[in-house]
């Protein structure tokens, strides 16, 4: 029976996005693109809708910086699907400097944790009603200590711990999700899709660039390899009703050990409860729970 509930996968207009969404067409999938406005992503969707064959290719706007398009995005997703098949949160970004997003906050904060975070649970309830269904998250084995006391980076700023920082976080979100989705027949796994050329870097100083360059002849792989990665946790299955493990070349993996601080997980999904507005900040005569 072909399927017929739709993955939402983010960031699909290049790198490793793009190349699973074309996998997953291929197969028949529905898609949802999830990606900024432009002619970039509407080229991707006709591309991918061409070469595939497959016409249930849908696009979506949204600049997942941004907490006001994610809210958006996610109920123009709603009002056209009651269910969904799988969530890939994909989409990702570096910067060799701080800056931040429309509403305030370190941008790879914003986009590599919250917009996830966010997302994830305003299609949480189309989730259910597709299951049994998957949320996936594109992490990392860059994985950095996390600091919830300077999430904003205004103490100090260097590009790969704020990158790490926030693949650490990805983790931690999935390993809590997957504790509060227990019985739901919702699982949540995090991939670290590997060393890949991919448009990472593409914020990177021209010396990081370089040397990723020279890397990527000897040591990266192509974004097929991540992608093939990806479509594995989001269709294998042999992965059936497998939750809150972190994959590392399709295998279940150890992550850093900070992954495993329940104390930490459940102290960062409040904390990003209240950067987001799913419960309100508290006032100044609460304590914080961070």
């Amino acid at each position: 029976m072909p399927q017929t509930a739709p993955i939402v996968i983010t960031g699909a207009s290049s790198g490793i996005g793009k190349a699973a969404a074309h996998k997953l067409a291929r197969d028949g999938v529905p898609l949802v693109l999830v990606c900024r406005e432009g002619a970039k992503a509407r080229a991707v969707q006709a591309e991918i809708i061409r070469v595939s064959g497959n016409k249930l290719v849908e696009l979506e706007a949204a600049d997942l910086s941004s907490q006001a398009q994610i809210r958006a995005v996610a109920q123009s997703i709603k009002g056209k699907h009651k269910t969904i098949a799988a969530l890939v949160n994909n989409a990702g970004v570096s910067f060799t400097g701080r800056h931040l997003s429309v509403d305030g906050i370190e941008m790879t904060l914003a986009v590599n944790h919250l917009a996830p975070f966010l997302l994830t649970n305003l299609l949480l309830d189309n989730l259910k009603a597709g299951a049994p269904s998957r949320v996936v998250t594109v992490s990392s084995d860059l994985q950095r200590p996390l600091r919830l006391d300077d999430l904003d980076r205004s103490k100090s700023y260097k590009s790969f711990d704020v990158y790490g920082e926030t693949k650490l976080a990805n983790i931690l979100f999935t390993f809590e999700l997957a504790r509060r989705l227990a019985g739901t027949r919702v699982t949540a796994n995090a991939v670290a899709p590997g060393f890949l050329r991919t448009g990472l870097m593409r914020n990177a100083t021209p010396m990081v660039k370089l040397m990723f360059k020279a890397m990527g002849a000897f040591m990266m792989e192509a974004p097929e390899k991540g992608a093939d990665r990806i479509v594995h946790a989001t269709m294998s299955p042999d992965l059936a009703g497998t939750s809150g493990e972190f994959f590392v070349k399709n295998q279940p993996a150890k992550a850093s050990a900070p992954a495993y601080d329940t104390a930490l997980a459940a102290q960062l999904w409040a904390v990003s409860e209240r950067m987001t507005g799913l419960v309100p900040a508290p006032t100044a005569t609460e304590p914080s729970q961070a």
